[in-house]
């Protein structure tokens, strides 16, 4: 047993060691933290009050066809774009339990036997000096890093908010996609619709054109009449066939959209969405609209995990502590390995202590401060592009409920003229050309209401995926 006093002077020296440690550590310092860039807040876009909706997730559903339903969730189910963003979130997670371990005790089992040739001028005398000899080693192996000053907490607070961004960038990824499939639904809608408006048109045509022959062949109309009549009836066929190429285009998007070929596109029922129906947006927009957008939220997330960078490049300036402690047995001969005075241990401080190393530290430090800059910028960016496109979506809208309602007025004054004109026209009351200028304000009145109709489902479903993808409900009072 050694003497009580040996004991207490290693205390002494150990003390002395961890001292000189803490001051060797001044002789590299970080220079002051590194200055970075303000967020946005919500004052500095103008975006202020209270919250006026609860969100609910599924915003699609709120179009109340059950074909959508089908076509989101096949696409959030196989599309490409998006299994790679959900195969890039799982990796960040993995990489957080990869980093989050180093912060734990370490054991490792670890067996050697080499021949080794033993030399005669080095420490050992004969007979080992000068021999050839197995020489083992079996036994455990220890390490455990002590994390005084934060920095591995503060890495694994880096790697586990970048696992945050890209489980968002995937949720943006998903939200981008359910958006686009609504979108290219909505495009196919209008054009069946925009087919049936012109198969409209191109039977109304046939029965003037029937009509104008009529009157030809008793001499009430000449054949300028007729040719005139029979064009028209030619254009209704090419509106028909350029309303079925852009429908046919649209169920290729959607093919590419949910994960299939579009040389084999999934058949389609005709859509049962309602053009009519409007989707629960918000009148004005507060900040805490803004904020759900996973896109923010993931900038945001960037912006942590940046901050903890930061934390962690100014912890390197302290020295590293570490535990390390072997347990096992060593032996020069195979006979011996395993006999009990082969038994081998130690156990004690590892200590590493940045003091020179040509501005390294310093470099990685104002690096980090400058991925922190970066970081907030982004999110500035992210923040001033979600506000923008929300208000373009608001401003549109509002301009089309104004439009929807004054073209309305118009298609009703428009269909009612064309009644007279041909209830006059069948009288002889009227010359053809008052019916064809009244007949051409229905059609394209028709047209233009089918068009504005696909607008502003598709701005809604803009503004509500701007938003966050949220469909929004008023609070209970």
């Amino acid at each position: 047993m050694k003497p009580r006093g040996s004991i207490v002077r290693r205390g002494r020296a150990l003390l002395v060691l961890a001292l000189a440690t803490v001051i060797a550590a001044a002789c590299v310092t970080s220079k002051g933290p590194p200055a970075h860039e303000r967020p946005l807040g919500a004052t500095d876009v103008a975006l202020t009050g209270p919250s006026i909706a609860v969100p609910v997730d599924g915003w699609w559903r709120a179009l109340d066809d059950p074909q959508l339903d089908r076509l989101v969730a096949t696409a959030l189910a196989r599309n490409p774009g998006l299994a790679g963003a959900l195969a890039r979130a799982r990796a960040a997670r993995e990489q957080v339990a990869i980093v989050d371990s180093t912060d734990a005790p370490h054991v490792n089992f670890d067996a050697t036997e080499n021949r080794t040739r033993v030399s005669e001028n080095y420490i050992f005398p004969p007979p080992y000096g000068g021999g050839t000899y197995w020489d083992g080693r079996i036994g455990f192996n220890l390490g455990w890093h002590l994390d005084f000053w934060g920095r591995q907490a503060a890495l694994i607070e880096q790697v586990s908010r970048g696992a945050d961004a890209a489980a968002l960038d995937a949720a943006a990824s998903e939200l981008m996609l359910s958006s686009a499939v609504a979108q290219a639904y909505v495009e196919y809608a209008r054009a069946l619709r925009l087919e049936q408006v012109a198969l409209r048109a191109q039977a109304q045509r046939r029965a003037l054109a029937d009509l104008t022959a009529q009157r030809a062949a008793a001499g009430l109309d000449s054949q300028v009449e007729v040719r005139i009549t029979e064009a028209n009836l030619e254009q209704s066929a090419v509106d028909i066939e350029q309303a079925r190429m852009a429908s046919e285009l649209s169920r290729h998007v959607l093919a590419a959209l949910t994960g299939a070929s579009a040389a084999m596109p999934p058949p389609l029922e005709a859509p049962a969405l309602d053009f009519e129906r409007a989707l629960p947006v918000p009148g004005r927009l507060p900040a805490d609209l803004l904020g759900r957008r996973p896109d923010v939220r993931a900038a945001q997330a960037r912006i942590e995990a940046a901050a903890a960078g930061v934390n962690a490049a100014h912890a390197n300036f302290y020295p590293n502590v570490d535990i390390v402690a072997f347990a096992g047995v060593t032996a020069i001969g195979l006979d011996k390995i395993l006999e009990g005075d082969s038994l081998n241990w130690s156990v004690g401080p590892a200590i590493h202590l940045p003091i020179f190393n040509a501005g390294r530290l310093q470099a990685e430090y104002r690096r980090s401060g400058a991925e922190l800059d970066a970081a907030i910028t982004s999110y500035n960016e992210t923040v001033l592009r979600g506000v923008r496109e929300a208000a373009d979506q608001a401003t549109r809208l509002q301009s089309l409920e104004s439009q929807l309602a004054a073209q309305q007025r118009s298609l009703v004054a428009a269909e009612h003229a064309h009644d007279l004109a041909t209830q006059r026209y069948q009288a002889g009351l009227a010359s053809q050309l008052t019916v064809l200028n009244a007949e051409t304000q229905v059609l394209a009145g028709r047209r233009q209401r089918t068009q504005m109709l696909a607008d502003r489902a598709v701005a809604r479903v803009a503004l509500l995926v701007a938003l966050g993808g949220h469909l929004f409900q008023e609070p209970a009072r």
